[in-house]
């Protein structure tokens, strides 16, 4: 066997020992999930209101930007956009009164 072969079969032992270790780390992590499972429901009671919160957040600055778009159109005096502008600020008093 020559010094590239046992290169080669050396850097592939140290690929399968990674290998090995990564899957014994993410089985153990599920393991110690499963044993408790109160941390389980802690960490998705968390993701979720970090996700409620991100989405609230996100439509806040969204609509934000929609209503100052509108405004800056509304501003313009344009035709048709004053129209649109019109009829949606009539369509909301109408419900609101």
């Amino acid at each position: 066997m020559n010094e590239v072969d046992r290169g080669v079969t050396y850097l592939a032992e140290k690929i399968q020992e990674l290998i090995t270790t990564m899957e014994k780390a993410n089985v153990a992590e599920w393991l110690e999930l499963y044993r408790r499972p109160g941390r389980l429901l802690y960490l998705n009671f968390a993701a979720g209101i970090a996700r409620g919160l991100g989405i609230a957040i996100g439509f806040t600055i969204l609509g934000a930007i929609v209503i100052y778009i509108i405004r800056e159109l509304a501003l313009l005096n344009l035709p048709v956009i004053g129209k649109l502008i019109a009829e949606i600020v009539r369509m909301v008093q109408q419900e609101v009164y």
